[in-house]
């Protein structure tokens, strides 16, 4: 049982960390809460929903495709007129090419929720120490901590990932540094198109369907782990996000059945505790700024 819960914990954690990561990245480099994180989302699961009748692998390798395509569009058509805009533009902004994206899916391609059967090999079960595993919770496990793993080592790493790290902390002094808006802002994007499609594949696999409205909860996500955490510090996200999912894990194992439809009052309640004894989240120190 416990075996089962630390499994469980550690893998929503870490895909929670991986949503909340892509909404600080932009919102350091920006100032952008970008609202419309949600539907870069939803464009993974749609790219899955197209190709699943191919293999998983190319289903996947199309999520990835779409996302960082369709958040790179944004950015060039949506946010870069708006690039010396206040935050409360911008967010503006967001929300209109949320509803945008939202309302063209709805009336196109996804006008109801459409089924994905994921992989049969993810719905598989196996004993380990006496608990009962799944394939998808491993499968998740796996494969979100590739991936935070590869954004550490870009971060770390390549010059891109030193010039982005430079802008989430200040993107004023960074540019007077040298930092150039046109590479590091575009590959922002890409980098958040890429964390929106890992998290819709793992998503999808749980829920075996797509929607239009599919990213809402994703981009509350993102957004409510990167407020615990500190929206001016990727790390702080990032463990705004896994304290999140093991907190999420936690309440839906230790609350009676009649009390789990409280289990989101419970964990916003808490948020609000946090941030009245620490606004500016749990690992952040640094002034939002503004333009």
């Amino acid at each position: 049982m416990i075996l089962e819960f630390v499994v469980s914990a550690i893998g929503l954690g870490a895909l929670y960390a991986l949503l909340t990561i892509g909404v600080a990245l932009l919102f350091g480099v920006l100032g952008l809460l970008n609202f419309a994180y949600g539907e870069i989302v939803m464009a993974g699961g749609f790219a899955l929903y197209l190709f699943r009748d191919q293999p998983w692998a190319l289903a996947v390798g199309a999520a990835l495709v779409l996302a960082v395509i369709v958040a790179v569009v944004c950015e060039v058509l949506a946010f870069r007129p708006l690039r010396d805009a206040d935050p409360i533009t911008l967010m503006i902004a967001s929300f209109a090419v949320s509803l945008a994206i939202q309302s063209l899916a709805r009336m196109t391609v996804l006008p109801r929720a459409q089924g994905v059967a994921p992989e049969p090999f993810l719905g598989q079960r196996f004993q380990l120490l006496g608990a009962d595993i799944s394939v998808l919770e491993i499968g998740t496990l796996v494969l979100c901590g590739l991936i935070l793993g590869a954004v550490a080592l870009l971060m770390t790493r390549t010059s891109l990932g030193i010039q982005l790290r430079a802008a989430a902390e200040n993107f004023e002094m960074a540019s007077v540094l040298g930092v150039r808006a046109n590479l590091v802002i575009p590959g922002a994007f890409a980098i958040v198109g890429l964390l929106a499609a890992a998290g819709s594949v793992v998503l999808v696999a749980r829920q075996g369907a797509v929607s239009a409205e599919m990213g809402l909860q994703p981009m509350l996500i993102g957004v409510v782990g990167a407020v615990l955490g500190g929206l001016r510090s990727l790390k702080g996200a990032a463990l705004g996000g896994f304290i999140l999912g093991v907190a999420t894990t936690l309440l839906e194992t230790v609350l009676p059945t009649g009390l789990i439809a409280f289990r989101d009052a419970v964990l916003f309640s808490a948020l609000i505790a946090v941030l009245v004894i620490r606004p500016q989240g749990l690992l952040s120190s640094a002034k939002v700024r503004v333009s």
